[in-house]
Formats: structure tokens, C-alpha cells, sequence
């Protein structure tokens, strides 16, 4: 080993590496290409090391993967910017591969270096590598290429541009749909680059091809660059040239296109203004939630709120309102999910008068859905709606169902109800809540699902939070108490968790008179587990209490449950009491 060449040795382990048959092997070593570029040298990694990646025909796509990715970030390793040239071909090479990750990879490192390359550079190296790779016999070498137009064209001369803006097009009517689609993919940064005049010209005249595609593929992608074009051309220009294309699109024989028309509709609304919005794409977009595909309805019944926005509210209430209502009783479960997880957005759009007439009836038949996901929804948006028709309105229309909902067969909707009661309770007040909704906060506390339970306790506390200490000593610390002789053991547990919450809310003299006594009670229960709750409950109490309390009545506890026969609970009592030192001590 002494009689090798120091220097030449990182590279003698690479290539003996690349070679060999165990993929992980192969993998480490070009994982670790800037580690040996810095051993090399600048001059030998150009020199050496690039001119043998080039010739590298390695066949697993993770190693090409990982090469595409290190060549990215090799530019300090070759000399700086005015040798970033030499990462070239080797990535070219990468973008002829099969496998699209590697290309993609490819692509992105071509852009990263083409962005920091000098202008001179570009002309002499980066142009001529496009033109190879979209002139490229096989089709995985022009679908490259049409993601490096956007790095080339600035640089280029008048003569190289009108060329490039050529060959782009030629890559819009290839023969390959992948080629097809990579230029549609790709045309938005593209043109982003190209002067206004040839924008009108050349850029819309290729994009007009594209929209007549035959494979849906194609055109799909084509509704995305609307969007794109859309910011990059004047507000009359949009009118004549974008907004044809997409209520053409919004009638496409392909659901899929459709689609993405539904999803990518209220963003064209903002590029075309709000009178063509108005004439054109209301009616265009009330036909697509009218769609006779399931897809097209959940995407366009997802931006109803959105859409609605941009509208005045007359137009809005004429229009969309009737497709809501139908939405509302919709053959598919996820259409209903869709327009419930937004439909109350509707309501300050809409105004307090509409939201009572027209949307309550829509709200009242979305939560008493059959399916869970739809409920859900509503629920958990309702503080929207409580904004514009206010509490009471609220209190009358919707109670009713949110109570039917609270012993829900599906724990979920039941969850989401017990998260929504505090903010009920702040928005109902004292006294309408110690009516209507009370009792179903003790009911949760006895749920069969364990998560219930948990919410259901974190529920107390807060509802203590919200109405003060006086409130939950009269209306629910006595009913919480009094489960703890409940004869199930996890019901037990549950009402210890809720008094170790309870305790920092209600203060040092309710919980050493009313709280502290029924949690050393539970300490002679005969089932364990509730015996090292009881000492973790005790624990949590020790900051709140005073310091005679923790003496008199705490730490004795804890001592007699050090002592039990059970492993786990003499654990917790231990842990409990070494904390109640550290306390004394701190005092």
C-alpha cells in the first residue's frame, strides 16, 4: 500500500468501486465524489475524474441517480465558474436514460450550473448541448431538453433565440406524447423568457398546437399553462388568446382535462379580469360542478368558496347556489366531503340574509350526512357561519344537530364535536350551556373509546379555563368526583387525568380541600393501575399544593404505595417521592 502514489490513490478506490458487483459499494463511492474531487485536486477532478463519469455506463438507475444529483454542486471542485463547462457532458450522457428520476435529476443539475455559468459559456457550451439533446435520436433526449430552454434563451443571440424558439416548437408537435408533454410541462418557464412580441407570436401560435392535442395527456398539461401565460400577457391579450382555450377545455371529451380545468379555474379568473369572469367562466365553471364525472365535481365543488369570492354576491347566490344545493345531495360520498369542507367559507360571501335562507338548509343536511367525513367538515368550520347569522341563530338552527352528533356512531365526528365545545361554550355563554350541553360533557367522560375519553377531560379543563373556578366548582368538579367509584377501572383512570388538569386550573385551596382527597382515596384501589396513576397524579400535584400539605398528606400516600406488591406502581411512588424532594430542597 506504502509503494502507491498518495494522490493517486482516492481514485484508484473510486474506480475499483464504480467497478464493483455490490450496488451499495458503487453508491457510497459517488456519494462521496466531492470528498475524493478535493483529494485530486481542481486541475485532475477535470482532467480525471469528470472524463471518467463521462465514460461511467454504469446500469443501476440509483447510482446514475445520485451522480446526477453530486454533479450539481461540483462546480468549486473543477476550478469555479469559468470551468463549469467540464460538468457538462457527463450529465448530457444522463439525460439519454431511461429512467425519468435520473433525468429529471439531470435536468435540474444542467439548471443549477447553467444558472451560474458565464454568458460567453453558455453560448459556446450549454446552446449547443439543447440543440443535441432536442435534435436527440431517442425520445428520452428531446424530452430532456425541453427543460434547459429556459436557461439557454437569454444568453443567446438574436440568430440562436429565433432558433431556439424553433426547435421548441418542433418539440411541441413531436411525434412522442412524452416529448409532448415534457414541452407543455415546461413551456410556462419558457416563455417567461421570451420578449413580448415573440410571446404573442411564436409562444401562443406552439401553445394553440398544444391545445389541440390529441392525447389528453398532452392537453391536461396545456390547461396548467394557461395560468402561467396568462400573468405573462396583457389583460386583452388573455381575453383573446387564454380564455377561448378554456371554456373549450371546460368541454373537453376527457374528464381528466376537465379536471384540471376545474382546479386550476379560479387562478385563470384573476388573469382574464373580472367582466370576462362574469360572462364566460361562471357559465363555465357551473358546468363543471354539474359534471356528469365524480372527479370534476369534488374538484370544482373544493374551490366553490374561492370562486364565489371573486363574484358580487347576486351573481354568486343566481349562479352557484343552485349547483351547491345539488352538490348537497350528491350520488358521491366525496362530492359531499368536497363542498362540506368548504361551503361554510360561503357564508361571509353570501351575507347573514342568504346564509339563513339559502345555506342553513344546505348546513342541517351536510350534518346529518350518512357519511362521517362530510360531518366532519361542517363541524369543524362552524365558527364561519357563527360569524355572519350570529349565536343565537346558530344556537337554534344548528344545536339540535350538533347534540345528535355528540353520541355519533363514529368516534371520529364524536371527537371533533368534544374539540368544538369550548368555542360553543365561549360563543353560547354560562347559562345556555349549562342547559343544552353540560350533561354531554360528563357522558363523554364514560365513552368507550379511549381518545374520547382524553378529549373529553382536556374538555374539562378548558371549559374551567373559560368559565373561572366558581363556574366548574358548582357545575363540574362534584359530577366529575363522583365517577370515581365508577365500577369500570379505565373510567377511573379517566377521571384521575381530569383532576390532574383540573388541579392548576382551580388553585391550591380547592384541590387540597375538594380534589386531593378523592386522589388519595383511589390510592387503596385494588386494581394497579389506577394505584401508580394515583402517584403520578400525586406528582403533578406537588407545585400546586403547599408545603405542610405535601407533608401531611401527600408524601405519606406515596410512601405506603412505595411499598406495594406491584412493580410498576412501587416505580411511579419512587419517582413521585424523589420529586417531592427536589421540591423541598428548592424550598
Amino acid at each position: 500500500m506504502a509503494t502507491i502514489d498518495e494522490p493517486l490513490y482516492p481514485i484508484a478506490v473510486l474506480i475499483d468501486e464504480l467497478k464493483n458487483e455490490d450496488i451499495q459499494l458503487r453508491l457510497n463511492s459517488i456519494r462521496r465524489l466531492s470528498t475524493i474531487a478535493r483529494a485530486l485536486g481542481e486541475e485532475r477532478t477535470r482532467k480525471e475524474l469528470i472524463p471518467f463519469l463521462s465514460e461511467n455506463n454504469d446500469d443501476d438507475d440509483e447510482v446514475l441517480l445520485a451522480m446526477a444529483e453530486e454533479l450539481g454542486v461540483f462546480i468549486p471542485y473543477v476550478g469555479g465558474v469559468e470551468y463549469a463547462n467540464v460538468l457538462l457532458p457527463p450529465l448530457e450522457t444522463l439525460c439519454t436514460v431511461e429512467e425519468t428520476c435520473v433525468r429529471d435529476k439531470a435536468v435540474e443539475s444542467l439548471c443549477r450550473i447553467g444558472a451560474q455559468m458565464r454568458e460567453q459559456d453558455l453560448v459556446e457550451y450549454f446552446i449547443p448541448l439543447v440543440k443535441r439533446l432536442a435534435a436527440g435520436e431517442w425520445f428520452t433526449a428531446r424530452v430532456s431538453s425541453c427543460g434547459l430552454f429556459h436557461i439557454a434563451y437569454p444568453s443567446a443571440s438574436e440568430t440562436f433565440k429565433t432558433e431556439l424558439r424553433t426547435i421548441y416548437s418542433q418539440l411541441c408537435q413531436d411525434d412522442m406524447p412524452m416529448v409532448r408533454r415534457s414541452a407543455a410541462t415546461n413551456l410556462g418557464k419558457f416563455a417567461a423568457t421570451v420578449e413580448p412580441a415573440h410571446l404573442k407570436t411564436d409562444i401562443m401560435s406552439t401553445f394553440e398546437d398544444l391545445t389541440q392535442d390529441d392525447q389528453d395527456s398532452v392537453r391536461l398539461l396545456a390547461v396548467e399553462v394557461c395560468a402561467a401565460l396568462g400573468k405573462l400577457l396583457e389583460p386583452q391579450d388573455c381575453v383573446a388568446h387564454i380564455l377561448p382555450v378554456i371554456v373549450n377545455f371546460s368541454k373537453d371529451k376527457s374528464w381528466r382535462v376537465r379536471y384540471m380545468v376545474a382546479n386550476q379555474l379560479y387562478e385563470l379568473c384573476e388573469a382574464v379580469g373580472p367582466e370576462p369572469t362574469r360572462s364566460d367562466l361562471v357559465p363555465a365553471y357551473v358546468r363543471l360542478l354539474c359534471d356528469n364525472e365524480a372527479e370534476v365535481r369534488i374538484a370544482a365543488a373544493g374551490k366553490v368558496t374561492k370562486f364565489c369570492r371573486i363574484l358580487n354576491p347576486e351573481l354568486a347566490i343566481q349562479q352557484i347556489l343552485p349547483c351547491v344545493k345539488e352538490l348537497s345531495t350528491d350520488s358521491s360520498q366525496h362530492v359531499r366531503s368536497a363542498l362540506a369542507s368548504v361551503i361554510m367559507g360561503m357564508a361571509p360571501v353570501l351575507g347573514k340574509e342568504a346564509t339563513i335562507e339559502q345555506l342553513l338548509p344546505i348546513f342541517l343536511s351536510l350534518l346529518k350526512d350518512e357519511f362521517p367525513d362530510v360531518r366532519l367538515n361542517i363541524i369543524s368550520k362552524l365558527d364561519q357561519v357563527n360569524q355572519v347569522i350570529g349565536i343565537d341563530f346558530l344556537s337554534q338552527s344548528l344545536l339540535p344537530a350538533i347534540v345528535e352528533l355528540a353520541e355519533d356512531r363514529h368516534w371520529r365526528v364524536r371527537l371533533a364535536i368534544i374539540e368544538y365545545i369550548p368555542l360553543l361554550a365561549s360563543q353560547l355563554g354560562v347559562g345556555f350551556f349549562d342547559d343544552k350541553l353540560g350533561a354531554l360533557c360528563m357522558q363523554w367522560l364514560k365513552d368507550k373509546v379511549y381518545s374520547i375519553r382524553d378529549a373529553a377531560a382536556n374538555n374539562v379543563k378548558r371549559l374551567a379555563e373559560e368559565f373561572g373556578p366558581e363556574w366548574a366548582m358548582q357545575h363540574i368538579v362534584p359530577q366529575v368526583l363522583d365517577m370515581i367509584n365508577n365500577p369500570h377501572y379505565l373510567y377511573r383512570m379517566t377521571i384521575l387525568h381530569a383532576i390532574s388538569l383540573l388541579a392548576p386550573v382551580m388553585g391550591s385551596e380547592i384541590t387540597c380541600s375538594t380534589l386531593l382527597p378523592v386522589v388519595v382515596n383511589a390510592s387503596k384501589d385494588r386494581v394497579p393501575n389506577i394505584k401508580f396513576n394515583v402517584a403520578k397524579v400525586l406528582q403533578s400535584l406537588i407545585p400546586i399544593v403547599d408545603q405542610s400539605v405535601v407533608e401531611k398528606t401527600i408524601r405519606p400516600c406515596l410512601v405506603e404505595l412505595s411499598e406495594d406488591p406491584d412493580v410498576d406502581v412501587r416505580f411511579f411512588a419512587s419517582q413521585a417521592l424523589q420529586s417531592s424532594d427536589q421540591v423541598m430542597m428548592s424550598a
